[in-house]
């Protein structure tokens, strides 16, 4: 055993290192070694509890872990090496601000990849989260990652011993001027992420604002709401004005039908049975019509000079509604011409009196 450390010490010595060397790169490679057993180890563990699990996601956290956790073994061994090299203090701190900020970094990019993964995992498990829709994804994947840069940001200058006063005190002056130049922008984007977040509607919705606008959304950006309407015309509105605007969602509800009404007045005289068969029977006979819920027809009033009747039955895409009424009435119509059913038009009875002739005089 003597003559191996004997052995040992004229190779150093061969080499020109000193103790303090050896011993540095002794901890450099034992740390190495320790980082690799730790990483193994962890996520052995974690492996381990993870398979009673029948979802991927902390398989795909594991494997995104491995990096950090061996850099920041390492980095340990870098540090304690470099106090036994008996480095100048100025140069001892500078080189664990830049092992601290390495370490800063590779822990941001790690959180950054988990925020992405949870949030793919939240949207694909829809009805569990109903927050996280494909539309707010990319709203809250870039939320998280702007607050964890700044955060990172932040423990960077900490590590450096930066003083941060100053830099808020500007970034608080340098955002009021903003807030006052782009008023307009701010209440559309905050507005934007309360429509993303309440989700009055959704893309591919018919909505009606009060303003009488009607389409299908297209798209919700952070600053504006896309409608396409019936004649093809595309229309951005603010999404300032969405949020403040009363709105009809035509797709909303708990099922997915729309209800369709075709108003139509008959002859007083009429068989009114015979009219609610007919009508019943063009629902049941045209192909865009739900049997489920099943066509209907409702007596409504005595009108001036008819008797009102509707016809109630629901469709599938709300698109639909203005063709679909529109062949329900040809078809009424022919419907009945065939079968002798008037529909009256608006009649005045107008009866004269005869007025008596003034008396002679």
């Amino acid at each position: 055993m003597a003559d191996l450390f004997d052995s040992i010490n004229a190779s150093v010595d061969r080499l020109g290192l000193s103790a303090p060397v050896l011993e540095a790169l002794l901890l450099i490679v034992g740390f190495l070694v320790l980082a690799k057993l730790t990483d193994l180890i962890i996520s052995a563990v974690i492996l381990r509890l993870t398979r009673r699990t029948q979802t991927r996601v902390d398989d795909q956290l594991i494997a995104r872990l491995h990096r950090p956790i061996f850099v920041t073994v390492a980095m340990m061994g870098l540090v304690i090496a470099s106090k036994r090299l008996g480095l100048g203090e100025e140069l001892q701190s500078t080189t664990v601000a830049i092992v601290r900020s390495i370490l800063v970094v590779i822990w941001l990019v790690f959180a950054i990849r988990v925020s992405r993964l949870l949030i793919g995992t939240m949207r694909r498990q829809e009805r569990r989260f109903d927050f996280v829709q494909h539309s707010t994804e990319p709203l809250l994947t870039n939320a998280i990652a702007v607050l964890l840069f700044l955060t990172g940001a932040y423990a960077i200058l900490l590590v450096w011993q930066i003083d941060v006063t100053a830099l808020v005190a500007s970034a608080g002056i340098v955002g009021l001027a903003l807030s006052f130049a782009a008023q307009d922008t701010l209440a559309n984007l905050f507005a934007g992420i309360a429509i993303l977040t309440d989700r009055p509607y959704k893309i591919g919705d018919f909505i009606i604002l009060d303003s009488g606008e009607r389409g299908q959304v297209t798209q919700i950006g952070l600053r504006s709401t896309r409608l396409l309407t019936r004649e093809d015309v595309e229309i951005s509105i603010p999404n300032g004005v969405m949020g403040a605007a009363k709105i009809v969602n035509e797709a909303g509800g708990p099922a997915n039908q729309f209800r369709i009404n075709a108003a139509v007045g008959v002859a007083y005289g009429s068989d009114i049975e015979a009219v609610m068969g007919v009508l019943v029977g063009i629902a049941h006979d045209h192909p865009k019509i739900l049997e489920n819920p099943e066509p209907r027809a409702r007596f409504r009033a005595f009108g001036n000079s008819s008797l009102d009747f509707d016809l109630l039955c629901w469709i599938t895409n709300p698109a639909d509604r203005g063709l679909v009424v529109h062949e329900l009435n040809c078809e009424i119509y022919r419907q009945f011409a065939a079968t002798g059913i008037q529909i009256p038009f608006p009649q005045r009875d107008v009866h004269i009196k005869q007025i008596p002739a003034p008396a002679s005089e």
